[in-house]
């Protein structure tokens, strides 16, 4: 049976991006998910000193054996200025340190939302752009704008034409798995 890894590249303890992982991993019946709470994964800031010092924390490691045994990941990125957050940035660089292709032959499932009109476009066009880098296939995205409005907890995503590029995105994922 295939696996899939689940997880949001934001660290806060009300994630909408973890939310939107936590509806979509809900969403896949026929496969194994692993759903991950990045909150529980304090590291950190990278450098080369603290690398040297520290080495490479349990967590770390731990976190790159799941990615690298999933047959599939599903992210969904924050967004700070436009840009992905600091800390999602700081898990890549740990990451890429530990292995620099820890996402080999791996699909991906790239999202994004923010509580703004663009759904944190600018954070999923540059994440799509630098995990290729790690080895990942960028299988679908999906950007969720206006989160406050489109998404319920019990119900999901609530805007319809949204729903379906949603579920789109996800059957195209699948797919590729």
């Amino acid at each position: 049976m295939s696996t899939i890894l689940a997880l949001a590249g934001s660290n806060s303890s009300t994630s909408i991006n973890f939310k939107l992982v936590q509806y979509t991993a809900g969403s896949i019946v026929d496969k194994e998910v692993q759903v991950i709470n990045m909150a529980n994964y304090p590291f950190p800031l990278f450098s080369e000193d603290t690398e040297r010092e520290m080495g490479f924390s349990n967590s770390l490691v731990e976190l790159r054996d799941d990615i690298m045994k999933a047959n599939g990941v599903i992210l969904s990125v924050n967004e700070h200025n436009s840009n992905p957050s600091a800390y999602f940035k700081n898990v890549l660089d740990w990451l890429s340190r530990l292995e620099r292709k820890f996402l080999e032959d791996t699909e991906v499932l790239l999202m994004a939302t923010s509580p703004g009109k663009r759904g944190a476009q600018g954070s999923l066009e540059i994440v799509e752009k630098l995990l290729p880098r790690f080895g990942a296939n960028i299988s679908a995205t999906f950007s969720l704008p206006s989160f406050y409005e489109n998404f319920d907890t019990e119900k999901g995503i609530t805007d319809s034409a949204l729903a379906k590029e949603h579920q789109m995105a996800l059957t195209e994922f699948l797919s590729k798995i």
